[in-house]
C-alpha cells in the first residue's frame, strides 16, 4: 500500500518545501477543543498531524506537554477517545493523522484491535517512542495488514546495526531525535541531528524528519537544510494554552514560514 505519510512529504518537496509535522496532545484543554486545534494546524500550514493520547507516565515529554496531558487525564480523557478524535479530525482535514503513543496503552487495548480501530477511524499510523523493531513483531504484522505507517525513533546514540534495523522497519519516515533528552524548546539544536541524518542517508533512508527542540521558523529552516521534515510540539502546545485557537493559528503560520526552501 502507498504510504499517505510519504506522499505528504513528497508533496511538500514538490512544492519546494520541507514537511511540517505538528504535534498536539489529545484532550487538551478538552476533547472537542483538541479536535478543533488539530484542524487549525492543518488549515495553517502543517503537512502531517501528530496527535498524542495523554499517558500517565510520559517519559519523553517536557514540562509543557506533561502539564497538558495531565490536564487532559484529569478532565476524563479515555483511550477510546483517541479513535473518536482521529475520526472527527480525519473527516475535516485531508492531511495524514499519526498517533504518537507509548506502547503500554496499545498492549492493554490489544495490538490488532488498536490497529483495526485506528485504520477504521482514518488514521495513518503510529509513532512509537518506547518500542524498538525487535520488540514490535505484533505491531509490524498488524500495520502490514492494515496499511498503517510505522514510525520508529532513531537517536544520535543508535549504533549502525540498530540504525539499519530501524530504517528497515520504518515506513512513512523515521523520527530523528535531534538531541538526547526530553521534548521541549532549546535555544540551539544539537548538531548531532545533522550527523544522524547523514548516517541514515548512507543506509539509504529517504524520509528523515527531525524532532525535539524545534520551536520556531528559523530552527525549522535550519533543520530542513538536511532533513525532509521538521517536527514541532512544545511551541504549538504553549500557543494553544496561552492563546487558544487564534493564538495556535498565528503560531502555526509563523513556524510554517520556515519550511520554504530557496
Amino acid at each position: 500500500m502507498t504510504s499517505r505519510v510519504s506522499a505528504a512529504i513528497d508533496a511538500a518537496a514538490a512544492d519546494g518545501r520541507g514537511a511540517f509535522i505538528g504535534y498536539l496532545p489529545l484532550g487538551f484543554p478538552d476533547l472537542q477543543t483538541s479536535i478543533d486545534a488539530a484542524v487549525t494546524l492543518a488549515e495553517n500550514g502543517v503537512d502531517i498531524l501528530e496527535l498524542g493520547p495523554p499517558y500517565s507516565d510520559p517519559v519523553m515529554d517536557g514540562t509543557v506537554i506533561q502539564e497538558a496531558t495531565q490536564h487532559a487525564l484529569a478532565a476524563g480523557f479515555r483511550l477510546r477517545d483517541t479513535f473518536t478524535a482521529v475520526r472527527e479530525i480525519a473527516k475535516r482535514v485531508s492531511i495524514p493523522v499519526l498517533v504518537m503513543t507509548y506502547w503500554n496503552p496499545v498492549m492493554q487495548y490489544g495490538v490488532d484491535r488498536y490497529a483495526d480501530d485506528l485504520a477504521a477511524a482514518g488514521g495513518a499510523g503510529l509513532i512509537t517512542p518506547d518500542i524498538t523493531p525487535e520488540s514490535a513483531a505484533d505491531w509490524i504484522a498488524a500495520s502490514e495488514r492494515t496499511g498503517l505507517d510505522r514510525v520508529f525513533l532513531a537517536a544520535p546514540t543508535s549504533s549502525d546495526e540498530r540504525l539499519q534495523m530501524i530504517l528497515a522497519n520504518s515506513t512513512g519516515f523515521v523520527y530523528t531525535v535531534s538531541t538526547m533528552g526530553i521534548t521541549g524548546e532549546r535555544t540551539e539544536l544539537d548538531a548531532a541531528a545533522r550527523n544522524l541524518v547523514a548516517r541514515m542517508r548512507e543506509h539509504g533512508q529517504v524520509n528523515a524528519c527531525v524532532g525535539i527542540g524545534i520551536s520556531n521558523a528559523e530552527q525549522v529552516s535550519g533543520v530542513l537544510e538536511y532533513a525532509d521534515g521538521a517536527i514541532v510540539g512544545t511551541a504549538l502546545v504553549r500557543a494553544l494554552r496561552d492563546g487558544g485557537l487564534a493564538g495556535l493559528a498565528e503560531a502555526t503560520r509563523a513556524i510554517a514560514a520556515g519550511t520554504r526552501r530557496n
